[in-house]
């Protein structure tokens, strides 16, 4: 069967760099750290606290009070991110088929503020079930698809991806892939998540992942650096418009790039470690090529997962040599968490719209916060330290790997329109 072509005509941002798609970029571009003391709660007595908030979001500017009480942050930040994709699409929701429009978005945990908020005001009580009605609603993982496609009208097929931090690419390899088979025509796809909380942060810190760099946060994100010491936690949302290529060309649609390739594997090692030599990184990133029908030699620009943990920068690096052989060294690679922290389950969706960006501007955003080259990673590779640099990107691949094995990797393509 022929596969029909997609792509993606919107994008919207939310991150702790920038609330918008020009603010995002502009971050990214000049390198700037998302990171700082935690604000949401006090932070005094964790081992962490630090993360990459969101900033200066007054959700009130885009719901009501009473509707905003019924939304927990994680489906609030996704609706801020999708009517800025939508608007940038030109969709005019009176000439689409709303049966063939859908969504499909991607979160690691889901209401987490909510689960807490609740079962902390149970457990401070005398055992006397009082829970708000909206507790189960606010908190499930898939709600932020549904509050989407009520406000939008899209009918067609509606759920959520959850893969820990692979989530929101999942998400969209969904998406792209019930448009390539004629199933759809629209996806509002992508991924949301609101984990900076006690439970977040202090779950995280139980682990043993943060970064506990408390002396100098905007530092402390730091991928491939010899004394990287783990991942910093951000929160936020990113939303793209997947759109059938003759639909988009036929209401005259601007076209960002195409959605050329999609892979998925599982480590079937560790629940939160990765396989030390890469073994499900370097099978996602050759099914994703073949996905794509490309030669390794044909990408220009990885935006790799690297969350700056010891062992996860590691293994990504040898899967990336594995796979790509000496056109590694040709490539530009980036960890743009360097500068977002880690958005867990929307991380995919910001970072493909970090992919496009590059694309669109022929810049590749940088690893910031390189101070001291690791002797394990290979220095002749360009992993884009500290400054962003120009390049023609024709074709860009995104990686993406969440707790309990999961991988995801996707590649665009710049598209003459």
């Amino acid at each position: 069967m022929n596969l029909r072509r997609v792509v993606v005509t919107g994008l919207g941002a939310l991150t702790p760099i920038g609330n918008t798609v020009p603010e995002f970029w502009d971050g990214l571009s000049n390198g700037v750290s998302g990171a700082a003391p935690i604000t949401r709660f006090d932070a005094s007595k964790f081992k962490t606290q630090f993360a990459c908030e969101v900033k200066d979001l007054d959700i009130l500017q885009f719901m009501d009070r009473k509707e905003s009480r019924k939304i927990d942050p994680y489906s609030q930040y996704a609706m801020v991110a999708v009517a800025e994709a939508m608007q940038d699409s030109g969709l005019d929701l009176e000439k689409i088929d709303l049966t063939r429009a859908g969504v499909i978005w991607g979160s690691g945990i889901g209401g987490l503020k909510t689960f807490q908020d609740e079962v902390t005001s149970f457990s401070g009580g005398d055992g006397t079930p009082r829970f708000n009605p909206f507790f189960i609603p606010k908190m499930i993982a898939d709600i932020a698809a549904g509050f989407i496609s009520i406000k939008y009208g899209f009918q067609g097929p509606n759920f959520a991806t959850v893969s820990a931090c692979a989530s929101a690419t999942n998400a969209l390899i969904d998406a792209f892939n019930y448009i390539r088979l004629g199933k759809a025509n629209i996806f509002i796809s992508g991924g949301s998540e609101a984990a900076v909380t006690e439970a977040g942060v202090g779950g995280f810190n139980a682990l043993k992942a943060l970064s506990q760099r408390n002396d100098d946060p905007a530092t402390a994100s730091r991928p491939f650096d010899k004394d990287r010491d783990g991942f910093v936690l951000g929160e936020g949302a990113g939303a793209l418009i997947l759109e059938e290529y003759e639909h988009a060309k036929a209401r005259g649609a601007k076209i960002y790039a195409e959605l050329i390739g999609g892979g998925m594997t599982g480590d079937a090692h560790h629940i939160t470690a990765p396989h030390p030599e890469g073994r499900g990184a370097a099978n996602v990133m050759k099914f994703a090529l073949e996905d794509a029908g490309l030669k390794p030699e044909a990408i220009d620009y990885i935006n790799v997962h690297g969350t700056s943990t010891p062992l996860g920068d590691l293994s990504e690096v040898k899967a990336i040599k594995k796979i790509f052989g000496d056109h590694a060294y040709n490539l530009n690679i980036s960890s743009t968490k360097s500068m977002t922290g880690h958005l867990l389950g929307a991380a995919g969706a910001v970072e493909a719209i970090a992919s496009i960006l590059a694309m669109r501007n022929s810049l590749i955003p940088p690893t910031i916060n390189h101070f001291t080259d690791d002797e394990e990673v290979d220095e002749k590779l360009n992993l884009t330290f500290n400054k962003a640099q120009k390049k023609e990107v024709n074709v860009a691949l995104s990686n993406t790997f969440g707790f309990g094995g999961h991988n995801c990797s996707i590649i665009f393509k710049k598209i003459a329109e």
